[in-house]
């Protein structure tokens, strides 16, 4: 049975030991029908499993200990002994030690990911200050994994059933960001997500929506002249290009009306006029996904939870979420570089005749339909 046959191979890092990672990532494999849709490797540590378990009085659970990837067990969720000492667990206080461990573990992730013993990656939520040393000099999981893969045009993009937000900038100072934009810089990005989706989601041509940076779009340079002076004129050139692009929209309107529905993506350009509305309509559902990577990697939206760790009420919802869509990403591009690999058949006829808009909705109902597979027994 070739790799493409098998069951798919989910590395796992285990983000701050005293955040919720252990608890969200043991909560989604203690259902076995999860199990079923792929081969769970955690890189961690048997020890912090069970002591994790032990606090939180999960019984009916046990990871496979396994000393590779490759042998980790189709049926059951595996576990690689990245350290072997024991290291003491203070669940919801950050300590120097935990984010130490956690970039042990993400560097064993890493390196099996590189070297293709395992097809995608899930990050658990890393504390972005007590990790931080001189191997780990970044802002987040994003930047690390593209220095590590050697990428410099990629994007966060944030997923749910309905909705998907690209972003101009990052982790960016408010005050820094108009001048970190250009419209250089907008027209790569939306070109860049105009390739992107179509490898990555099976859309062929996605409809973008690019926010402005100003209150009312700068209400005719009145309060701000970015949008005049570049987004708009991106906006226009992409436009001739053929691309799909539509804006700029002032924000509150945008989000308030629900006018965001008619659209695959949403361009933002700062980090929370697109997370904000992003994570109070999917707080709990929410995926981060890193575009432009040669690789998979995703994680659940939220961070590592001191306040609630150890108490047993961390949802496991956004890191199940994670997984689905991961395994959907690298199966779509499985599909595109087989349906690309012959230029001269009309894609469309490759793609079966399936339109733009079916795919769309099998996409949306995608998280769904899973959760549904794996929840249907609560009502029973």
């Amino acid at each position: 049975m070739t790799r493409q046959q098998d069951k798919l191979k989910v590395g796992i890092s285990c983000g701050d030991l005293n955040g919720i990672g252990h608890e969200v990532i043991i909560k989604t494999f203690l259902d076995q029908r999860v199990v079923e849709m792929c081969t769970p490797v955690l890189y961690s540590s048997i020890k912090i499993s069970r002591e994790t378990r032990r606090i939180l009085e999960i019984k009916d659970f046990s990871f496979n200990e396994v000393r590779s990837a490759e042998e980790a067990n189709p049926k059951r969720a595996n576990i690689i002994n990245v350290w072997q000492e024991d290291v003491a667990l203070t669940l919801g206080t950050p300590t120097k030690e935990s984010g130490a461990y956690a970039l042990r573990s993400l560097k064993a992730a890493t390196a099996d990911l590189k070297a293709g013993k395992v097809d995608l990656l899930i990050t658990a939520p890393i504390d972005k200050k007590n990790i931080q040393s001189d191997e780990f000099n970044f802002p987040g999981h994003t930047e690390y994994l593209a220095k590590e893969f050697g990428v410099e045009e990629y994007a966060m993009l944030m997923v749910s059933d309905h909705l998907k937000v690209a972003f101009m900038t990052g982790h960016l100072p408010l005050s820094q960001v108009g001048k970190a934009l250009s419209f250089e810089s907008i027209i790569k990005k939306i070109r860049f997500l105009n390739r992107e989706l179509t490898k990555d989601f099976g859309i062929r041509k996605p409809r973008i929506a690019v926010l402005g940076l100003n209150p009312h779009n700068g209400d005719g340079g009145v309060i701000g002249s970015e949008e005049k002076e570049f987004i708009s004129p991106a906006i226009k050139k992409a436009k001739e290009d053929g691309i799909l692009v539509f804006g700029p929209f002032a924000a509150d309107g945008f989000f308030g009306s629900g006018a965001f529905k008619q659209f695959d993506v949403v361009l933002a350009m700062y980090h929370d006029q697109g997370l904000i509305p992003f994570k109070t309509m999917n707080f709990d559902q929410g995926v981060n996904f890193t575009m432009g990577l040669p690789v998979v990697r995703v994680s659940p939206d939220h961070g590592t939870g001191y306040d609630i760790a150890g108490k047993g009420v961390a949802s496991e919802q956004s890191f199940r979420d994670a997984l689905f869509l991961g395994l959907d990403i690298v199966r779509e591009r499985r599909l595109y570089a087989e349906l690309t690999s012959d230029p001269l058949q009309p894609q469309e006829e490759k793609r079966g005749g399936r339109r733009d808009d079916d795919r769309r909705d099998r996409r949306k109902g995608g998280f769904e339909n899973r959760r549904q597979a794996v929840e249907e027994d609560e009502e029973n």
